[in-house]
């Protein structure tokens, strides 16, 4: 991974990332001004985490399922196996 950095895709996160960020910072200065609350702020960012855990849940168990499908190796011994 030292040498393999690839500069346009970097460029284009960066991009990509700069531009959301300014977006999401309009529009969540417009929700606050329409309703007149900033604690929605705390709502957005606790969607954002739930979201996020349910998701990365979902990635792993999946994962977990495949792996059990193809048995293979997850780092357990077979505890009756060693006795």
């Amino acid at each position: 991974m030292l040498n393999f950095f690839v500069y346009p895709a970097a460029a284009y996160f960066v991009l990509v990332a700069t531009i959301a960020a300014f977006t999401g910072q309009h529009v969540v200065r417009k929700i606050i001004a329409v309703l007149g609350r900033a604690s929605i702020i705390i709502f957005i960012l606790a969607l954002t985490i739930f979201i996020s855990a349910i998701s990365l849940g979902g990635v792993g168990i999946a994962d977990m399922v495949e792996k059990l499908e193809d048995e293979e190796y997850m780092g357990f011994e077979n505890l009756c196996k060693l006795s």
